[in-house]
């Protein structure tokens, strides 16, 4: 085989694999106590919760606590803030992949979704996916990657924003299509 066609198999591969990884079964990796009945508290559950991350990752916290303590009860502090870090991440990761599958729903009950939202919402699975892997990488690397973190706390945030602006929409056709068949009813126009 030449270069150019093992590079472009590895790629595919590639794809697939990320493919994959994206589709994966979630219940595996995200705790089954952390459902949430209601869409829209999914999707903003998080948001309440990034204030709190910015501090215990700032880095004047960790500044005062190497000149105030003892080396020992910095990385002890740093170590279990670096757990809460990675499951407020896990969190995040949790929320999009019920607000993905919610858009799978809405895109199976939408006669208006093609080929071009479908291949949108894979690319936006695919980013979200990949900018989770790198912040997580970060994150056990001992870095505080609050920017990013931010960034994929935004892009939840505008999902379930989208997501329930097409719920609604949903629920307005819902029902007109069925105070339209209600009002026919009422007429025997549907009776032979």
């Amino acid at each position: 085989m030449t270069y150019p066609v093992l590079l472009l198999f590895s790629f595919g591969l590639l794809l697939l694999l990320l493919l994959a990884w994206v589709l994966r079964d979630p219940r595996k990796q995200v705790n089954r106590g952390s459902t949430l009945g209601s869409a829209e508290e999914s999707g903003r559950r998080h948001v309440t919760y990034f204030p709190q991350m910015k501090q215990a990752l700032a880095t004047e916290d960790f500044a005062f606590l190497n000149s105030r303590g003892s080396r020992a009860l910095f990385r002890r502090v740093r170590k279990e803030r670096q757990k809460v870090a990675l499951a407020y991440l896990a969190c995040l990761r949790g929320d999009f992949l019920r607000l993905w599958r919610l858009a799978r729903v809405i895109a199976s009950m939408s006669q208006q979704v093609g080929m071009a939202q479908e291949f949108e919402r894979l690319q936006l699975g695919l980013a979200f996916s990949w900018r989770y892997e790198m912040i997580r990488i970060k994150f056990l690397l001992g870095f505080a990657p609050l920017p990013e973190l931010g960034t994929l706390s935004e892009v939840i945030s505008r999902m379930s924003i989208r997501l329930e602006t097409a719920m609604n929409d949903l629920g307005e056709r819902a029902a007109l299509a069925a105070k339209l068949a209600s009002s026919l009813d009422g007429r025997g126009l549907d009776t032979p």
